[in-house]
This record gives C-alpha cells, sequence and structure tokens, in this order.
C-alpha cells in the first residue's frame, strides 16, 4: 500500500504521517506540502530517517506537478489534509483559501480519476455553521445541512460538495470526514490552544474573543488519527463521518485550564472585539463512525491539555523553527 499524505507538513497531517508510520511499517508514505507558514519541516525530523518515507514539496493547485507525482508514484490511497484553515486569516483574504481548498481539491481528485486510488476529504465540522448555546441537545449529524459562516468553511463546504460529486458523476472512490476541533502536538500557533500556552510561558496578554463564551468540541489529534485510518481502510465509499470528541467546552474555560495547567494568573486573560460572523457552537454527534466501524475517541480532555501543554513546554526547539 502507497499513501499519499498532502499536507503532511502540518499539524494534524503531521500526526498522520507519525501514525501510518508506526502501525503500517509496510506502508509507503509520501508527504506533499507547499510548506507555507503552517508547514514545517522540522515536523517531519523523525519520519525523514524512516525509508519507507518520502516529502516532496509542492502544491495540490499545481495540476502539472499534481498529476507528474501521481505518474511516477501510483498511490493507491490519498489522504486530503492540506488546506488554509485559519478563519480569521480567510476573512481578511479569502481568495488563498478558494484556490487551495477547492481548486487544490479538484486537481485531486482529478489525479485520482486519471490514475487510480481512493481519495479521502479531511473536513470541518465547521461546514454545518453554528448551533445555539442554549440547545446542549442539539448535535451536527452528517445529514445536517450546510451552512458555512467564513469563507474557510464556505471552502470547506465546497470542497466536500465537489468530492461527493466526483464519486455520483465519475464514480470516483471517495470518502469525507468531519471533525471537531484538534488539538495537541504540532499545531501552529495562530490556533486558540497552542495560542494561549505560547503567549502564557511568555506572559504576554492572552486575546479571548468576547467574552469567550462560544463552545467547541474538542478532539484530541491522535484519536482524529485513528479515525481517519478505520474509515480509510473500512469506511463505505461515498460517505461522510463525523468525528467527535464529546468534549465541548467553552473557549473561557479552555484558556483557564491551560493557566492552571501553567501555574499563571487569569489576570493574563484579555477580552477582544469579537470575530465577524463568529460561530457560537460546535457539537458532533460520532453514532454513525462508532456504530459503524467501532472507534470511539480514548483521550479525555483533562488527560489530553495536560499532554498537550507540556509538549509545548518542552519543545521550544520546535517553536522558534517557525515562520511566525
Amino acid at each position: 500500500m502507497k499513501i499519499l499524505i498532502t499536507g503532511g507538513a502540518g499539524f494534524i497531517g503531521g500526526n498522520f504521517v507519525y501514525y501510518i508510520l508506526e502501525k503500517y511499517p509496510d506502508y509507503g508514505v509520501i508527504c506533499y506540502d507547499l510548506l507555507t507558514y503552517a508547514g514545517n519541516m522540522a515536523t517531519l525530523e523523525e519520519a525523514t530517517k524512516n525509508s519507507h518515507f518520502m516529502f516532496v514539496k509542492g502544491d495540490i493547485a499545481d495540476r502539472t506537478a499534481v498529476f507528474a507525482l501521481f505518474e511516477r508514484e501510483q498511490p493507491d490511497l490519498v489522504v486530503n489534509f492540506a488546506a488554509e484553515s485559519h478563519v480569521d486569516r480567510s476573512i481578511s483574504d479569502p481568495e488563498i483559501f478558494l484556490r487551495t481548498n477547492v481548486l487544490g481539491t479538484g486537481v485531486l481528485l482529478d489525479a485520482c480519476r486519471k490514475y487510480g486510488g481512493h481519495f479521502h476529504q479531511v473536513s470541518t465540522d465547521e461546514v454545518y455553521g453554528d448551533l445555539p448555546l442554549d440547545r446542549p441537545d442539539l448535535l451536527f449529524t452528517e445529514e445536517t445541512p450546510l451552512h458555512a459562516s467564513s469563507p474557510y468553511s464556505a471552502s470547506k463546504a465546497a470542497a466536500d460538495l465537489l468530492t461527493l460529486a466526483y464519486f455520483r458523476t465519475y464514480k470516483q472512490p471517495v470518502t469525507i470526514s468531519r471533525c471537531s476541533n484538534n488539538y495537541g502536538q504540532f499545531q501552529f500557533p495562530e490556533k486558540l490552544i497552542p495560542l494561549m500556552i505560547t503567549r502564557a510561558l511568555a506572559d504576554e496578554p492572552l486575546p479571548v474573543y468576547g467574552v469567550g463564551a462560544n463552545v467547541r468540541d474538542w478532539l484530541f489529534v491522535g484519536d482524529h488519527c485513528r479515525a481517519i485510518d478505520e474509515i480509510m481502510h473500512r469506511g463505505k465509499v461515498g460517505e461522510v463521518y463525523n468525528i467527535g470528541g464529546n468534549t465541548e467546552r467553552s473557549n473561557l474555560e479552555v484558556v483557564r485550564t491551560i493557566l492552571r495547567q501553567l501555574g499563571k494568573p487569569e489576570s493574563l486573560i484579555k477580552f477582544v472585539q469579537d470575530r465577524p460572523g463568529h460561530d457560537l457552537r460546535y457539537a458532533i454527534d460520532s453514532s454513525k463512525i462508532c456504530g459503524e466501524l467501532a472507534w470511539q475517541p480514548e483521550m479525555t480532555f483533562e488527560v489530553g491539555i495536560e499532554q498537550t501543554v507540556r509538549w509545548y513546554v518542552e519543545n521550544s526547539k520546535w517553536l522558534r523553527s517557525l515562520t511566525m
């Protein structure tokens, strides 16, 4: 088996590279990444020592380069992590999100059509929009209508629809996973948890949107990797699978937890003007993947956040390697 992992120098993709190399030592793993600000070769330092791993620098929206890679390597499976993913950046500059997340996905699908291989699209619960804070009974299911709020989530929703259209129109084998907010090692510190950790370590103010009431379901990245593994090996072609951590926390709760872990005062918290169109609450119903593929999240938030904070404290060298 030969797997092409796009965006494998990023946060979730990098964790998935290590997961596959460890669990399937006979698989060939090709990482294809443009190495934008969020992609970092330092993340793959140990992977490059593995003879079954290959890194290729490139852009998924570059049709010539992608087709040449497919023709040369003939991957059996493509797992697409490559994406612009920060909501704030999508609000200030939507164009790159459309190019990478939509056009890039289309290029990969065309390459799979021509050269063969199963295509797995890694998506997000943000395509569903948001849920009210006062209705804890409501959850996103795979049947929830898409209702994107930001240019980022709109670009991911478009990529999902394109993926499903290739399945229906061309019979291209595809699957899609939509996950809740991930956390863990190797996450670029523009996202909430690593941003708060790094700023707290430096005794800098911790910016929290609004009053910090927005709620997210948190999924440990290792649990996410296991779920994608199950889907790509045993999932039903043409299906969407939601992946959640069953761990809802408000942003303020998360920030306070990090401060307690680091022994820092809550006086570092600074409430700032809310993000335009800020989604209120995300909550995933994972019953489909749990029932069909026997997957369950294993990491509790309490243990996972402790491990994550410790990793950032102990890996200052990795942090210094980033282009901030």
